[in-house]
């Protein structure tokens, strides 16, 4: 089965009447809705998931989980679930921070950030979407290289507004 989503403009309010679906060209004007979430535990650590290596950006080390809201999902509703689905966490402490455009991909990203205080071994890595995951500090969150992160918008947001 497809994965459906509802379409949007650019200003984020969704376009009634228009089903996307995954995998097709969306038309000039529409896009669609990603909800990212940076994963931070009380402790001032940040939750880093490697990608599987099937995937594009393969063997990389994302600081959000996330993806895109499915049909009838607002972005919280969507952000929630794909909290749970990659990372088994279950979304106590979560706002949002930043919503972001982006033209070329006709995607709509909202960012969270959720505040944990989960055991860190407790972490549910989702088949085919991550192989690994670790607890990091900021300094060395900051020091990895553009090679290592497949988040660039996540870091840009951790600086901007020191989280």
């Amino acid at each position: 089965m497809s994965e459906l989503w509802d379409a949007y403009d650019n200003n984020f309010n969704r376009i009634n009447g228009i089903t996307l679906v995954r995998g097709e060209a969306l038309p000039d004007g529409i896009y669609h809705l990603v909800c990212e979430i940076i994963v931070k535990h009380i402790d001032g650590t940040y939750l880093l998931m490697q990608r599987d290596f099937r995937k594009q950006y393969g063997g990389m080390w994302e600081v959000t989980a996330g993806g895109s809201a499915l049909k009838g999902e607002s972005p919280l509703m969507g952000a929630i679930r794909e909290l749970k689905e990659e990372t088994g966490l279950v979304a106590k402490n979560i706002k949002e921070i930043k919503r972001i455009v982006h033209d070329v991909h006709h995607s709509l990203y909202v960012e969270y950030l959720c505040v944990t205080d989960c055991e860190k071994n407790s972490i549910i890595l989702q088949e085919g979407e991550t192989i690994d995951y670790k607890w990091i500090d900021r300094n060395i969150l900051l020091e990895m290289s553009e090679n290592e992160i497949a988040s660039e918008r996540a870091m840009k947001l951790i600086k901007e507004f020191d989280i």
